[in-house]
């Protein structure tokens, strides 16, 4: 009878272990699956979601990942895949746990972002790049409150920015370089909170003049160049700043140049055809790493003598009113 007893338990006991690592093996929440597939049928079947089989665990199927702690759909990344054509499927929104959607060097990309993407409320990164989406940038991407990275670029977006994307108060980085935007950065951007450090809206057709606000923010990365921006960005630069690159060349900038002030960290700060005026200021040659080109201004006066200001090539400096001083040509 003992022996029978210990016979059940050694039975019972393996039963509980292998029904207990079959739970675990299979991760993926059944509803998760089913909007998978609807996306695989929506683009096709296309080669790229190969792996996607019906028999495995989707928790390990390419392109997505399971949350370790909820076992459901968290990061939904495809990324280079020339065989995926067609719009963004209104079904991504019915993975509700989604904390991270990248749609990355698609070709074949198009359409419009649909407006049910706003269903995704856990979602802290999106990214829609190096792809052929195009229309306006939707203002309902304002409403995704929880992004700390919003990247737009290199597509075919194109009219003026919303102002909504102003509401996207836990933003660290904005792309939206590399598109067909135009008009003036909204009013509402200088209103962005300490957050934001990354700022990216070079390549498009925005005019006007940048925001006084973001004089406040702790920028570290700015790129706005190739677009027709007009002004004053003086109020950018200053010792208590954390700005490590700028770069606003190719603008339509017109200020004085001679006596601003820069943070120890600058590393590039580009300012090619502008129109700047005045001399090159002299605290210049406190930045050690500093890449600086200038060139195709109205500066005048001598390079100041010192740091990597003499290291630099010639055409950091040529075409300008009347710069002079090494590596330029000796001041008469």
């Amino acid at each position: 009878m003992e022996k029978k007893t210990s016979y059940l338990y050694i039975l019972s006991l393996l039963i509980f272990l292998s029904s207990s690592e079959l739970c675990q093996s299979i991760r993926c929440h059944p509803e998760d699956k089913k909007v998978l597939f609807q996306i695989k049928q929506h683009f096709g079947n296309a080669y790229t979601f190969a792996s996607w089989n019906p028999d495995t665990d989707c928790c390990y199927w390419y392109i997505v990942k399971c949350d370790p702690r909820t076992n459901r759909i968290s990061r939904f990344n495809l990324i280079t895949a020339d065989d995926v054509s067609g719009h963004i499927p209104d079904t991504i929104a019915d993975l509700p746990y989604l904390q991270s959607l990248t749609f990355h060097k698609l070709p074949n990309l198009t359409g419009t972002i649909p407006s049910s993407i706003t269903r995704l409320t856990k979602l802290t990164s999106l990214t829609i790049s190096w792809t052929n989406v195009s229309g306006p940038i939707p203002p309902f991407i304002g409403e995704l409150k929880n992004l700390t990275f919003l990247d737009l670029s290199f597509n075919n977006f194109s009219d003026s920015i919303p102002p909504s994307l102003a509401d996207l108060r836990n933003l660290n980085g904005l792309r939206l370089d590399r598109n067909q935007l135009s008009g003036s950065i909204p009013e509402s951007f200088g209103n962005f909170t300490l957050s934001l450090q990354y700022l990216y809206l070079s390549h498009n057709q925005l005019s006007g003049e940048i925001p006084k606000g973001w004089g406040d923010l702790p920028f570290i990365f700015m790129e706005l160049q190739r677009n027709r921006l007009e002004g004053d960005i003086s109020f950018l630069f200053g010792k208590n700043k954390s700005i490590q690159v700028a770069d606003f060349s190719r603008n339509l900038l017109q200020f004085d140049f001679s006596n601003l002030q820069f943070p120890d960290d600058l590393g590039t700060l580009d300012l090619n055809h502008n129109k700047i005026y005045g001399s090159l200021p002299e605290d210049l040659v406190n930045l050690d790493r500093l890449f600086l080109n200038v060139s195709y201004n109205r500066l005048c006066g001598k390079i100041p003598s010192g740091g990597r200001l003499q290291e630099l090539d010639y055409t950091s400096y040529f075409h300008n009113r009347c710069l002079c001083g090494s590596p330029l040509p000796d001041c008469k």
